[in-house]
């Protein structure tokens, strides 16, 4: 008689039950990931958004170019922080990454479900400062949310940019080099990610307007200026997404190899 043969679990459900375990993760820390990821652009909308026009220090219509490059920072934030942040924890002194790797799968799914889990917390982000955004600033010139579905595909390709450069960072940078992370590549990524500003308003400076987009936030940003104020001058949305779609897939086949190297290291 020959021996029964073990029952043998699909990847795929795999790959459901880990994304499951960081969803429940994710939702019993909800508060502190919200407050996290959030508060540094609820408080710029705050003062740039509410206080300085109204003190007359910056045009009311200000507020048109400042809500999507915010939801682009809140998007990008939550995104790289939920997966770097744990990958470096996961892949220091204690190994946590180990008991991942034990399960039935490739190591490449135990990545990507990385990035998945990445890309829904960067769309609750996004989605969560914009009716935030719209109350505290007021009534905004050209605001429109007519374009839902461009609004959600921006999201999405945002989200899996930084998510992969989440894992790409994550899997780079040791423990003890975190601070590096936000001092060196996350803090110049925001200043001229052009959230802040236009990316038309860099004609001035041409030689900036163009090593500007190696930065994917640019896009973020721009593709949220084009979705939700398309009155207003903005990069073709047609351009936008095939830059993320780019960085996403370039960042993406970076970030496993330096995963996979890591893991069997």
């Amino acid at each position: 008689m020959t021996a029964a043969s073990p029952d043998v679990v699909a990847p795929g459900r795999v790959f459901l039950a880990l994304l499951r375990r960081d969803i429940h993760v994710a939702r019993r820390e909800l508060a502190a990931f919200l407050v996290r990821t959030t508060l540094q652009p609820i408080l710029f909308v705050v003062v740039f958004g509410y206080l300085l026009p109204r003190m007359g220090f910056v045009q009311k219509g200000y507020t048109s170019a400042l809500l999507p490059g915010i939801l682009g920072i809140s998007l990008a934030l939550s995104s790289i922080q939920s997966v770097a942040l744990p990958m470096v924890t996961d892949f220091g002194w204690t190994r946590e990454i180990e008991d991942r790797l034990l399960a039935p799968v490739p190591v490449y799914l135990i990545a990507i479900e990385k990035v998945v889990a990445g890309v829904l917390q960067g769309f609750i982000a996004a989605l969560f400062v914009l009716p935030i955004a719209r109350l505290i600033m007021g009534p905004i010139e050209s605001l429109s949310i007519q374009h839902f579905g461009t609004v959600f595909l921006v999201i999405v390709l945002g989200s899996a940019s930084f998510s992969a450069l989440g894992l790409l960072l994550g899997t780079m940078i040791s423990p003890q080099q975190i601070g590096l992370m936000f001092g060196v590549i996350i803090a110049p990524m925001i200043f001229f990610g052009c959230a802040y500003y236009p990316w038309r308003g860099l004609d001035a400076v041409p030689v900036m307007k163009y090593a500007v987009l190696i930065n994917p936030l640019v896009y973020v940003a721009e593709g949220m200026r084009g979705a939700l104020t398309p009155d207003l001058p903005h990069m073709p949305l047609r351009y936008v997404t095939g830059a993320l779609a780019l960085l996403t897939t370039l960042f993406l086949t970076l970030g496993m190899r330096s995963f996979e190297k890591r893991a069997i290291g």
